[in-house]
């Protein structure tokens, strides 16, 4: 569990936004809980696509219907991330810290990729997995456009480096605005194996290039 989150500071990296926060404890073997969304619009203009936020994305954090009851599976890679109410269908990288102290994002160039941060828990451990996506990029619609769409019950499956798939429920979405983004809530390990998945939506400012909330998907394991 995270005690704290002292700060989050905006630094720029490259042609994107990183938003870092600092953790106040260590999380396992990770080190210093560093977290990062950034995404690009893919264009000078605004793509319609990702401004538009659901009236049903609220500011607070959802929760899980029913306590989670599906037992914490071993640690394991995760390889590929499933969701099939989108039709996703997208291999992963390992992503650790930059030079500069904030997490590293998928490459920009390639649209289906995804990213799990390996500061967090493996898909399916007991805790907090953390997956990054681009919402999108100039040259077009990247592997979590779709995920303000999601809605409770719908499925994301992980597979993992052991040959075993780790299936989460969504339990519901979150708008964040970057600049107060709520670290300790988001990131903070939990008592039973969750997931979040995290892109870039709502307003753009064309200034900075950068959109300015990040959508957060929660999802707990059922199988």
């Amino acid at each position: 569990m995270h005690d704290r989150f002292p700060r989050t500071t905006l630094r720029r990296s490259g042609r994107c936004w990183v938003i870092v926060a600092v953790a106040g404890s260590v999380i396992a073997a990770a080190g210093a809980f560093l977290i990062t969304h950034a995404l690009l619009a893919r264009s000078p203009g605004l793509p319609a696509g990702a401004l538009v936020i659901p009236a049903n994305i609220g500011t607070a954090a959802p929760t899980p219907a029913a306590p989670p009851a599906a037992a914490p599976l071993a640690a394991s890679v995760p390889t590929r991330i499933e969701i099939p109410s989108l039709g996703v269908s997208a291999p992963m990288m390992t992503l650790g810290l930059g030079d500069n102290g904030a997490v590293q994002v998928p490459p920009l160039e390639n649209h289906n990729l995804a990213g799990w941060y390996q500061g967090s828990v493996t898909p399916g451990e007991r805790g907090t997995s953390v997956i990054l996506g681009h919402v999108d990029s100039y040259t077009g619609e990247s592997v979590f456009f779709g995920l303000k769409t999601l809605r409770a019950g719908n499925r994301v499956e992980v597979v993992r480096a052991d040959g075993s798939t780790a299936v989460f429920a969504v339990d519901g979405a979150q708008k964040v605005v970057k600049s107060t983004f709520p670290a300790q809530t988001i990131y903070a390990n939990t008592t039973y194996p969750s997931l979040r998945l995290i892109t870039c939506g709502g307003p753009f400012d064309k200034a900075d290039g950068q959109y300015l909330d990040n959508i957060v998907v929660y999802a707990h394991l059922i199988a």
